[in-house]
């Protein structure tokens, strides 16, 4: 059972706003809330453009103009407790969702220290806020990445998750943990959702598919890694909106075990689609959904412009997420295919770089 939780009138924080997943969020609340406050936290910094992160800060601007919903934006880390304390001082937040994290796997690999600070102690440092101001939900982003090189596949929340293969995965299984034990500690009901490869429109521009689409508009090559024998589970940003809505209206149940003491009121879920594109496949599509849009010429040579190579350091060959129990328990599945959602890609990005 679920706690429901009326979303409009409260009083929300979401932090990594305005990165990827953290604008399309709070753009939808926006749209739907008629009252209450969004409080946009990021550290806006340059791990990729900066303009991007204020181009979606225009594009909440404008949809919180519209809104009957108040949005605040602060600049700013969570891995500063001074700065995370007095926000909660100050707002008395009702709802706080976490998709503030030092992205990347690669990048792990060469600069550590931004994982530490950020996926560890600004994660701790919102627990400890939280424990002192209690909170109605805490929902914050896990990754894929933590299956590490698990090779059942589909994934399942119910598997081990020991053997990651990058610090970056190291963090998000930290943040599981600590979840779970101030969960236990302290009742602050919480739940994480281990996303799966997501992309789309304003994405960032770090993942695969917008660094290869600005490789080939230069006609430079693209490296396919694993020689291409890759599988990933991709997951359109509405999707993954849709699912972290539905998430916060409905709080782990807060109970009583057998011995008399709280069980913890936490929960984790996988969101993905379930259905792993072939890496080839993929970029395939995405060749033809950039002629499509014009950023690539009809008689583009796609082999020309393709250079198979081994596979990376903290890589793995293939995700795939079980969902059964995100759909079980909030009646949802992602919908959008590679298709749909590597055609709103381009389009955007022709719009985005007036090409």
């Amino acid at each position: 059972m679920k706690t429901p939780i009326v979303l409009n009138g409260k009083t929300i924080l979401v932090t990594g706003s305005p990165g990827f997943i953290g604008a399309y969020l709070v753009i939808r609340l926006l749209g739907e809330l008629g009252g209450g406050t969004v409080v946009s936290l990021d550290n806006m910094n340059d791990y990729y453009e900066v303009s991007l992160k204020e181009w979606r800060l225009r594009q909440i601007e404008k949809a919180a103009a519209a809104s009957g919903a108040r949005h605040v934006f602060v600049r700013g880390s969570i891995g500063d407790k001074a700065l995370v304390e007095r926000l909660f001082e100050e707002y008395r937040f009702d709802i706080v969702v976490n998709l503030a994290a030092q992205a990347g796997v690669r990048y792990s690999i060469d600069h550590p220290d931004a994982y530490i600070e950020s996926n560890i102690i600004g994660f701790y440092n919102l627990l400890e806020v939280c424990r002192r101001h209690p909170v109605e939900h805490l929902v914050y982003a896990s990754s894929s990445s933590v299956y590490g090189g698990n090779r059942k596949v589909p994934f399942s929340t119910e598997d081990r998750v020991d053997f990651p293969v990058s610090l970056y995965a190291a963090t998000k299984k930290s943040d599981e943990l600590l979840a779970h034990a101030y969960a236990k500690l302290y009742e602050i009901p919480s739940t994480g959702l281990r996303f799966f490869t997501v992309y789309g429109p304003a994405g960032r521009p770090d993942m695969f598919y917008y660094s290869a689409t600005r490789k080939l508009a230069a006609g430079e090559k693209i490296q396919i890694f694993n020689y291409g024998d890759m599988s990933r589970d991709f997951t359109y940003i509405d999707d993954i909106v849709e699912g972290i809505v539905r998430v916060m209206r409905g709080a782990p149940e807060k109970k009583t075990g057998e011995d008399g003491l709280p069980l913890p009121p936490y929960a984790l879920y996988n969101i993905g689609g379930g259905r792993p594109e072939n890496l080839l496949d993929f970029v395939s599509t995405l060749q033809e959904e950039l002629v499509r849009a014009g950023i690539l010429p009809e008689d583009y040579d796609f082999a020309a412009h393709r250079e198979l190579v081994g596979m990376q350091p903290g890589d793995v060959p293939v995700t795939c997420a079980d969902s059964g129990s995100f759909e079980r328990d909030f009646g949802f599945t992602p919908k959008v295919n590679i298709r749909e959602g590597l055609r709103a890609f381009a389009e955007w990005y022709r719009e985005y770089y007036k090409l």
